[in-house]
């Protein structure tokens, strides 16, 4: 096995211990403050400093990785993660309160978005085939997703057997396994630092990063306005589930979502701006359509849970071909950067439509947030309709549309 291998492959296995971590811990907040009379928008607002923070970590992370390496990203991002455990498991009950814990939630964000970043740009330094790119990128983010369902389970669980806190200590110790597995195994670094990087060179000079980075705004965006706060909220509420199901339920989903980003190239062979214009412009019906049927007498369990898993397919096979998109486009010496760009984005997105989650829900109710996200999904299929139709045509190039 070459270094660069071997150091992928621990970056991939220190990212997948992060994600449980991080799946995991989302759940016990969310089990745990609930049980404690927390309404579900505030429980919601626990999570807003986590996608606001991912915002500002993947624009400085990307610069930090291209000029002192991923490794350094890598640790500090398992070490984030350590410190955002603790700050849990180890504070008195006066302290759990809505700042503190939020606080707690921008660690964790930061942590996961600086180990992703890191395990994303590695596929790039590793598998310069652009054939091998896309299977590799898609079992990397399929099994990515699958792990943060697992991590929902795991969570669920051990807030059942075992408390709290002991949990906490328990997902504590994984990533502290994963850090010194990194610490003691890593040879070298992943890719080339480049001490002479400029941070204004995060904000990309190559077009089809910059457009791609766009329609991942609204295709995020189009996800979170109804599947964050209003969906859980409408089966807790309007449905009578409990939160047992309710949070089993959004952990499968997960784990199916994953499942098919990691099978994408059976499914999406050759992808390029085209196809991912094609497949939003299909995703729209999705929302619209599960509006619609709910206005209607239709059951709304059906609609939901029947609508909810057409939608995953779908979305599940744009964001495989987007995550692929941007390595393709990616400049070769600026990846890390171009990468945190483009997750910059995605934060954006899903900072976005959390918040727009709650307000329209609150407002108009579920269907409203339906409606909102086939329009979102709408503006990314146009924006992709820009996209180079070459994956290997890079940002200088007039693209083809």
């Amino acid at each position: 096995m070459s270094r660069d291998l071997r150091n992928y492959v621990l970056v991939t296995g220190a990212y997948w211990a992060d994600t449980i971590a991080d799946g995991a811990s989302r759940m016990l907040v969310l089990f745990f403050f609930y049980e404690r009379g927390f309404s579900p928008l505030e429980v919601a607002s626990l999570f807003l400093f986590y996608e606001v923070f991912g915002i500002v970590t993947n624009l400085v992370g990307g610069w930090v990785a291209a000029r002192f390496g991923l490794r350094s990203t890598l640790l500090a991002g398992l070490g984030t993660q350590l410190l955002a455990l603790g700050m849990l498991a180890l504070a008195p009950d006066a302290w759990l309160v809505v700042a503190y814990v939020m606080v707690a939630q921008a660690l964790s964000g930061i942590a996961k978005d600086l180990t992703k970043m890191s395990s994303k740009s590695a596929v790039k330094l590793v598998v310069p085939d652009e054939g091998s790119l896309y299977r590799w990128v898609a079992v990397l983010t399929g099994s990515k997703n699958a792990l943060k369902g697992f991590g929902f389970f795991l969570g669920g669980a051990l807030l059942e057997l075992v408390g709290f806190r002991a949990a906490l200590g328990i997902l504590g110790a994984i990533v502290a396994t994963a850090l010194v597995a990194v610490v003691v195994l890593m040879d070298g670094e992943l890719g080339r630092p480049d001490a002479k990087a400029k941070f204004r060179q995060m904000l990309s000079q190559n077009r089809a990063v910059n457009r791609l980075a766009a329609a991942r705004v609204f295709l995020f965006a189009s996800r979170d306005v109804w599947f964050v706060v209003a969906l859980p909220v409408f089966l807790r509420t309007e449905l009578d589930w409990s939160f047992w199901e309710v949070g089993t339920f959004l952990a499968v989903w997960v784990i199916g979502y994953g499942t098919v980003q990691a099978s994408a190239p059976r499914w999406v062979g050759a992808p390029d701006g085209r196809s991912a214009a094609i497949l939003a412009f299909v995703l729209a019906a999705f929302p619209a359509g599960i509006a619609a049927a709910l206005a209607s007498a239709v059951d709304p369990a059906v609609v939901l849970v029947a609508g909810l898993i057409v939608f995953g397919v779908v979305f599940a096979l744009n964001s495989a071909v987007h995550s692929y998109l941007i390595l393709a486009y990616a400049d070769g010496d600026r990846v890390a950067m171009n990468v945190g760009f483009y997750y910059m984005a995605n934060a954006f997105g899903r900072l976005s439509g959390t918040v727009l989650s709650g307000v329209v829900y609150q407002w108009q109710g579920l269907e409203a947030c339906l409606w909102l996200s086939a329009g979102f999904v709408l503006a990314a299929g146009a924006l992709s309709l820009s996209l180079p139709r070459s994956a290997r045509t890079r940002g200088g190039v007039q693209p083809a549309v």
